[in-house]
């Protein structure tokens, strides 16, 4: 049972991951890290396929042997964050901009600081 539960949610984060490669806000990698960990434990053979992707896996396969993000996602993610924030202080405005602003600070901190 607990094998199909991981399966299930391994398909569920390719499907994200998926959704996210055609959105720009929404991201692809991390749903693609989720993903693996499901299929390690569920089904080898869709992992070693994720981990064999052509543009994704290297990431991965960074990410998992060193906890590394290359400078140009490091880039993204912070870009994207900081545009989050600024859409979010031109429409919602004060004090609604905290909420964005205290994530970015916080992940934003902490993706910085990763190996490249």
């Amino acid at each position: 049972m607990r094998r199909h539960l991981y399966r299930i949610g391994g398909l569920f984060f390719v499907g994200l991951g998926v959704v996210g490669a055609f959105l720009p806000l929404l991201p692809t990698v991390p749903f693609l890290l989720l993903a693996l960990f499901c299929f390690a434990r569920s089904n080898p053979a869709w992992e070693q396929r994720l981990l064999h992707h052509p543009r994704y896996g290297p990431p991965l396969r960074q990410w998992r042997e060193r906890r590394a993000i290359p400078r140009r996602a490091k880039i993204a993610a912070l870009s994207t964050m900081a545009l989050s924030v600024g859409i979010t202080a031109a429409t919602a405005g004060w004090p609604w901009v905290l909420i964005p602003l205290g994530v970015m600070a916080l992940s934003g901190t902490w993706i910085w600081t990763r190996a490249e």
